[in-house]
């Protein structure tokens, strides 16, 4: 799929962080989410080739706009691509499975509250273990066909401008409906308050918007494979 990811973020006066705002136009593989980058200046300006693979909570920006939302978020966060190093396959026979076990029943999330407002359901969850990982906390559904509307969930801002610094955030999250899929087209955050701990700020805020989202039958190959940048370079896309 390709994509316009447009950033915006204000300071905790309220004043946009001009440094930390701004657009990429994104072709993705879904299947993997490796992703060309280019940035979108003003005018037809682009920016150089980028090797990117976008998500949530991870410290770089989110998405693909169909990202599973239900996805927990990783154990340890992936390299960034930006410095992406890769490590020799491990070696030698696997150890012996001693016994295996089996659980039926057991979820991630408990329901906590379920109401009906207008034409939504709204369920609000608490993780049962995990909350790190297990970032949904509401969900609004269409009280009748059951479409996400908007997710609620948890993430975290990683702030390399100010000493690599990372915050907890809320993220109300936009969904809309394409191609019999439901799409995510605009996210806002807030920072969450985390006492003696370095605070982003009260009123600083970050928002994202996917647009121009399109469904190519196929994206070459060499778009997903940084070592061919150079080489391909006069056949960039805009």
């Amino acid at each position: 799929m390709t994509y316009t990811l447009v950033r915006k973020q204000t300071l905790d006066d309220g004043y946009p962080d001009l440094v930390n705002s701004y657009t990429y136009h994104i072709w993705c593989r879904t299947t993997d989410r490796a992703a060309l980058g280019r940035r979108v200046y003003r005018g037809s300006a682009r920016g150089t080739l980028e090797f990117l693979r976008p998500s949530f909570n991870e410290p770089w920006d989110p998405g693909p706009p169909t990202a599973d939302l239900f996805e927990p978020a990783p154990v340890h966060p992936h390299t960034n691509p930006r410095e992406f190093v890769p490590t020799p396959e491990p070696t030698g026979s696997l150890p012996p499975v001693i016994a295996s076990v089996t659980v039926l029943g057991e979820f991630d999330y408990r329901v906590t509250r379920i109401a009906e407002e207008g034409n939504s359901t709204h369920v609000s969850l608490q993780p049962r273990r995990d909350p790190d990982r297990n970032r949904l906390r509401e969900l609004y559904v269409d009280r009748k066909t059951l479409e996400l509307q908007q997710v609620v969930a948890t993430d975290k801002l990683y702030d390399e401008d100010s000493g690599r610094h990372v915050y907890a955030m809320l993220f109300t999250i936009d969904l809309g409906w394409m191609n019999s899929m439901p799409i995510v087209t605009h996210i806002h955050g807030t920072p969450t308050y985390q006492q003696d701990a370095d605070y982003l700020g009260r009123d600083a805020t970050v928002d994202y918007d996917f647009k121009d989202i399109t469904f190519p039958t196929s994206l070459p190959e060499w778009y997903f494979d940084p070592r061919s940048y150079a080489q391909n370079a006069g056949n960039a896309p805009q």
